[in-house]
């Protein structure tokens, strides 16, 4: 038995992987190496990295600058905790300049892990929020279906997807769905970004304002498809949040760190958050970090609290030293090449590229907004009916192709098509995204015959 076969047995027997089924699992590529945008398996086929890890490898593989930022961390402090009574260099200069780049009304941060746990912070936040302000009844979450906020118990409960529910349930209580601003498939004949923020409007008013601690969203939803707003949605959703005395968390996880062109995505409408959940690029997944930042309004509530309600959150790792210099140097890394800049650019080159596609009959929709894009298939393009199961077949051609995308699968309850997503890193030169679109063409056409 070859080394890599006997890798792969030794996976096979022992190692569980996110969302794992043995039958998912019979054929997995052994990743060993990352340049840029680019991928290598253990038999040195080379690979585009269509979703930059995890939509999390913003600026791109192999950066030596980053492995050296946490080596010269290590060997100084690998460890300090950051508990009340302690701090550490990195993990202040690095919310400092989070402060700094993030909403003109960012005043505070808290460091995690990771997207699911930061979602569970914003949600633990935003209650504790307004029980130091007097209202302890305000405790409902109100999120959107489709909506990917993660896989622990409340962000879980937040996740507006059936198939991450099913085999873990009952959900946390107190967590509503209402539909997103989904314009391809909206059922209304009005402007879909003003009706579904009126769902949000009628959803506060069904439970009752006083009973309402927030309201997340992703500026742009990822995992659920990429389903970019219209541009009518979240400044009417900052007013009806700001009207009904209702906290507003953004789920940058995803959008954040130049992910749309932007450094936090709800600056293309020009709204503020209450509480910004954030991670995967903030270290460009060289560390897993992550985190909330939050308003100088909400920021206040904890500064200000007597010393019996004091902020009782925490976490082992949280503000971890070597994450945060890390943290840090990537942010450096992407201002100093001017990624946020880099992204909006390319990212209409391969949007532009992908609209080539709406050609083939299997194509219902083509949506994106900066280096996040997503193809949406369909077996009827003039009544748009979801295509289901086609989309494995297609990842299954570009990966044959040298391209590594995202497949959101489809469903025809609520319906929503086999959707190829795609977010490289921001590094991919222009010639990598053309490739991608080429790839992508011959990949749907072969699956579809």
């Amino acid at each position: 038995m070859t080394e890599i076969a006997e890798l792969l047995r030794e996976d096979q027997q022992h190692l569980i992987h996110p969302l794992h089924h043995p039958q998912d699992h019979e054929r997995p590529l052994l990743i060993v190496e990352g340049r840029g945008a680019m991928l290598a398996d253990a038999d040195g086929r080379e690979y585009i990295d269509g979703l930059a890890g995890l939509w999390n490898v913003n600026a791109g593989h192999g950066r030596a600058e980053l492995a050296e930022a946490a080596a010269e961390q290590m060997r100084r402090l690998a460890f300090a905790s950051n508990y009340a009574g302690m701090t550490n260099i990195p993990s202040i200069r690095l919310a400092e300049k989070l402060v700094g780049l993030a909403y003109p009304s960012s005043s505070g941060v808290y460091f995690t892990t990771g997207g699911a746990e930061s979602n569970e912070s914003a949600f633990k936040t935003a209650r504790y929020y307004w029980k130091v302000r007097g209202k302890p009844d305000k405790v409902k979450i109100i999120s959107r279906v489709h909506a990917y906020h993660g896989v622990t118990m409340a962000a879980m409960s937040a996740t507006g997807k059936a198939a991450y529910h099913r085999m873990f349930g009952p959900l946390v209580p107190q967590f509503i769905q209402i539909p997103p601003p989904y314009p391809y498939r909206w059922p209304g004949a009005g402007d879909p970004g003003v009706e579904a923020a009126d769902a949000l409007e009628q959803a506060i008013q069904r439970e009752g304002p006083e009973t309402v601690a927030a309201f997340i969203a992703e500026p742009v939803m990822g995992a659920g498809g990429v389903i970019v707003p219209p541009d009518t949605y979240f400044p009417r959703v900052r007013e009806i949040c700001t009207r009904y005395d209702v906290l507003f968390i953004a789920d940058e996880v995803i959008t954040g760190f130049g992910r749309t062109g932007r450094w936090f995505a709800l600056g293309h409408w020009g709204v503020e958050p209450d509480i910004v959940s954030f991670a995967k690029g903030v270290t460009s997944a060289y560390q897993p970090l992550g985190g909330i930042l939050l308003s100088q309004r909400v920021h206040a509530a904890l500064l200000e609290a007597p010393p019996d309600k004091k902020y009782m959150h925490a976490a082992t790792y949280s503000g971890h030293p070597v994450c945060c210099a890390v943290g840090l140097r990537n942010v450096e890394i992407i201002e100093r090449e001017g990624l946020v800049e880099l992204a909006a650019v390319m990212g209409r080159r391969l949007l532009a590229g992908l609209e080539t596609l709406r050609d083939l009959p299997a194509v219902g929709d083509v949506r994106g907004l900066g280096m996040m894009c997503a193809v949406e298939l369909v077996t009827d393009r003039a009544t748009k009916q979801p295509a289901v199961g086609l989309g494995p077949r297609v990842v299954r051609e570009a990966i044959s192709r040298g391209l590594l995308p995202r497949l959101r699968a489809g469903s025809v309850d609520p319906p929503i098509g086999d959707t190829i997503c795609l977010a490289p890193p921001l590094v991919t030169p222009e010639d990598t995204l053309d490739r991608i679109v080429d790839i992508l063409r011959a990949a749907i056409g072969a699956a579809a015959a």
